[in-house]
């Protein structure tokens, strides 16, 4: 008879993979090569992560800049048109002012200043490009 028979053996290589060890089997240690790569792809994981953050704020930011930008050309528009509203306003008063101006008690050549001043008053008014003038009777043909 054979030492060893060939189809009852007990060796371990023989037993199928389906069947659990009776001894469980101990895990082994993470080397130092694969806990290098591991913390290194953590690391490059959290880096990645980090510079999302950074270009996400960063678009946000930038976004935020435009929107301020645009805020404030909106102000310096309207502060532009207040200023040309004064500015328009201070000539009409000027204007009112030169109308209204009494040369009875003054010398000849002051007079002939104001009445060269109100034709120029007058002259401006007439071709006012910025709407009816209150003079708009002169250019009537009926009068």
């Amino acid at each position: 008879m054979p030492l060893h028979d060939s189809l009852a053996s007990d060796s371990p290589l023989d037993f199928p993979k389906s069947q659990e060890s009776p001894i469980q089997k101990e895990l082994r240690p993470i080397g130092r090569k694969v806990a290098k790569a591991k913390r290194r792809s953590n690391s490059s994981n959290i880096t990645s992560k980090i510079l999302e953050e950074i270009v996400r704020h960063g678009a946000m930011r930038i976004e935020i800049d435009i929107r301020a930008q645009a805020n404030e050309m909106a102000i310096q528009e309207e502060y532009a048109k207040e200023r040309e509203y004064v500015r328009k306003e201070n000539i009409d008063k000027k204007d009112r002012e030169t109308m209204a101006m009494n040369t009875s008690h003054m010398s000849p050549e002051t007079k002939q200043f104001w009445k060269l001043e109100r034709r120029d008053v007058m002259r401006r008014r007439l071709f006012r490009d910025d709407g009816p003038s209150n003079t708009a009777w002169l250019n009537d043909q009926n009068h």
